[in-house]
C-alpha cells in the first residue's frame, strides 16, 4: 500500500457522521435512500466521466474513536477491491481526536481488510491500492512517523497471523524455529535454537514430557533484541509453541482437533512482537522464548498418571495429557526468569477452554502478580483497541491442583481452569519477578470474523505488546 502526501487523484472518500448534517448531494441523496452513516456502512457512487466517490459511515460523531475509524477504513477497502478502484483520495476533516492518530487509525484499517491466507491453487487478482491524503493538521513529519509506526506494527501482526495460520503438516517445530531465524536475524535479533539434547541437558523435563510422544523433535528458541544497550531492563515474553495438539492420550474429540495447528497462537504473538520492535529500531531491551513441540500419541508418549519433574526442580502429577502447554510453559518461564534473569515477564498461550467459555471471542483472560505491571499492559491493550480482562489471582484456588504424589498436578479440574491454569505456570516464575499471563485460547484463532478480524488467527496482542514496548508519542 503505497501513501502520497498532498496528492488528490483517484476516488473520493466522503465521510459521514449519523449526528452532523452534510449538505452535500451525495450525502442528501444516500440519506433519502436508506444511507444511516452507521459506523462501516459504505455506499460506492461510481462516474465513467470522472472519479467516483465512495460516502463512509462513522457513526455519531461524539462517540468517535479509533476503532470506528478502523472498522469504517476495513468496510471501505473491502468496497474499493470489490469495485476494483485502486486509487483513492482522502481529504481529511477535522475529527475533533488526535489527527495523527485519525490517520493511523485509518491506514490500519486499510491494511487490516488487505489480509488473506489462503492456500487455494487458483489466487487471486492483486489489489495494490494507492492512497492519496491531504492532512488536516500539519507537520507532514508526524504523520509520516505516525503511518511508519502502523506499518511495522502490521507487519508483525500479518507474521504472527502467517505463522499460526499455517498448518501442522509443514509447521513443525523445526520450521517454526527456521521462520524465526529467517526472518528475525537480519533484522538484528539474536536467534538462539536448542535441540532434543540440549533441552534435556538443561533439565527441562516437563517439557520434553510434552516432546516425547512425536517423530519431529522439539525445539527451544530464544529470540534476544537489545535497542537500548545502555540499559540492563529487559522484558521478557514467553508464547506458547505448540505447533499441534492432538491432546495426546487424553485424546481431543476429531473436531476440536482440526483447528489444533493454531495451538502456537502465544509463539505467533511473541515473534510478531520482535518483528515490529526490530522493524521500528525501538529503543528498548526484549527477550522472547518459545518451547516448541508436538503433543502426540506413540509408544514414547507421556501419560495420565505420570509424575514428572521440571527445570525448577518441582514434580509434577500429569492428571490430563491435554493440559500440556502450560507444562512447557513451566519450564519456558523459569528459563526467562531464572537464567535469562529478564525484569519482567509476560506469557501467552491458548490455554484453556475455560477462558472462552467465561469471555468468549471477545476478550484475553490475563492474571496476574504485579498490578502496576498489568496497569501498564491495560492502557496498551485499550490504545491497540484488544479487550483483555483480569481474572481473580486468589491463593484460594491453588488448593485444586494440589496433589498427593507430587508438587503439584497439571489440572485443577472443572471449576476455574483459565485461573488454576495460570495459577499453575505462576509456580515456575522465578522469585518475585512482575509477571502476567495471558490467556487466548478465545482470542488468537476466530470461529469467525470479527469487525475487522479475520476468521482464523488474528495476531492478537502483538499491538498491545507493541505499544506497551514502544510507545507512540503524543500528539
Amino acid at each position: 500500500m503505497k501513501f502520497n502526501l498532498d496528492k488528490k487523484d483517484g476516488a473520493k472518500v466522503i465521510f459521514s457522521f449519523s449526528d452532523v448534517s452534510k449538505d452535500l448531494p451525495l450525502v442528501k441523496w444516500a440519506n433519502e435512500h436508506g444511507f444511516e452513516s452507521k459506523v462501516g456502512e459504505v455506499v460506492y457512487f461510481p462516474n465513467l466521466e470522472s472519479d467516483s466517490s465512495f460516502l463512509v459511515g462513522l457513526g455519531e460523531k461524539s462517540k468517535l474513536d479509533e476503532e470506528s475509524i478502523k472498522l469504517a477504513t476495513f468496510n471501505l477497502y473491502k468496497s474499493l477491491k470489490k469495485n476494483k478502484e485502486n486509487v483513492v483520495s482522502f481529504e481529511m476533516e477535522d475529527f475533533g481526536i488526535c489527527h495523527r492518530k485519525t490517520m493511523m487509525a485509518v491506514y490500519e484499517g486499510l491494511c487490516q481488510a488487505s489480509y488473506n491466507f489462503t492456500k487455494k491453487s487458483s489466487k487471486e487478482e492483486e489489489f495494490e491500492l494507492e492512497v492519496n491524503y491531504t492532512p488536516f493538521i500539519r507537520p507532514e513529519g508526524k504523520l509520516e512517523e505516525g503511518l511508519k509506526y502502523i506499518e511495522n506494527q502490521m507487519n508483525g501482526v500479518f507474521f504472527a497471523r502467517e505463522l499460526c495460520n499455517e498448518t501442522a503438516n509443514v509447521m513443525t517445530p523445526d520450521f517454526l524455529a527456521t521462520s524465526v531465524k529467517t526472518n528475525l536475524s537480519p533484522l538484528g535479533v539474536k536467534v538462539t535454537v536448542f535441540g532434543k539434547e540440549e533441552i534435556e541437558d538443561m533439565g527441562m523435563d516437563a517439557f520434553m514430557s510434552v516432546a516425547m510422544g512425536s517423530d519431529n523433535d522439539p525445539r527451544f528458541i530464544i529470540m534476544e533484541y537489545t535497542g537500548d544497550p545502555r540499559s540492563k531492563f529487559r522484558t521478557g515474553l514467553v508464547g506458547k509453541g505448540i505447533t499441534y495438539d492432538s491432546g495426546g492420550y487424553s485424546i481431543k474429540p476429531a473436531p476440536s482437533m482440526v483447528s489444533m495447528h493454531s495451538d502456537m497462537g502465544g509463539a505467533a504473538t511473541v515473534i510478531g512482537t520482535m518483528m515490529a520492535i526490530a522493524r521500528s529500531k525501538a529503543k528498548v531491551n526484549v527477550v522472547g522464548v518459545v518451547a516448541a513441540c508436538e503433543n502426540l500419541i506413540s509408544g514414547h508418549a507421556y501419560k495420565t498418571g505420570d509424575v514428572i519433574s521440571s527445570m525448577a526442580g518441582k514434580t509434577i502429577e500429569v492428571e490430563n495429557t491435554d493440559a500440556e502447554g502450560r507444562l512447557t510453559l513451566a519450564d519456558a518461564v523459569y528459563f526467562a526468569t531464572s537464567e535469562l534473569k529478564v525484569d519482567r515477564v509476560i506469557d501467552l498461550a491458548t490455554l484453556t477452554g475455560a477462558v472462552l467459555v467465561a469471555l468468549g471471542e471477545e476478550y484475553t483472560g490475563v492474571l496476574t502478580n504485579n498490578k502496576e505491571f498489568l496497569e501498564e499492559v491495560k492502557v496498551s491493550a485499550k490504545n491497540a483497541g484488544e479487550k483483555i480482562w483480569e481474572l481473580p489471582n486468589d491463593p484460594a484456588y491453588k488448593k485444586l491442583f494440589e496433589s498427593k504424589v507430587a508438587d503439584l498436578k497439571n489440572t485443577g479440574g472443572r471449576y476455574g481452569g483459565s485461573i488454576t491454569a495460570g495459577q499453575f505456570v505462576e509456580c515456575f516464575v522465578d522469585g518475585d519477578t512482575p509477571w502476567i499471563h495471558m490467556d487466548i485460547a478465545g482470542t488468537a484463532y476466530l470461529s469467525k470474523a470479527n469487525g475487522y478480524l479475520p476468521e482464523r488467527a488474528t495476531g492478537v496482542h502483538v499491538k498491545t505488546l507493541y505499544q506497551l514496548l514502544n510507545p507512540m508519542k503524543e500528539c
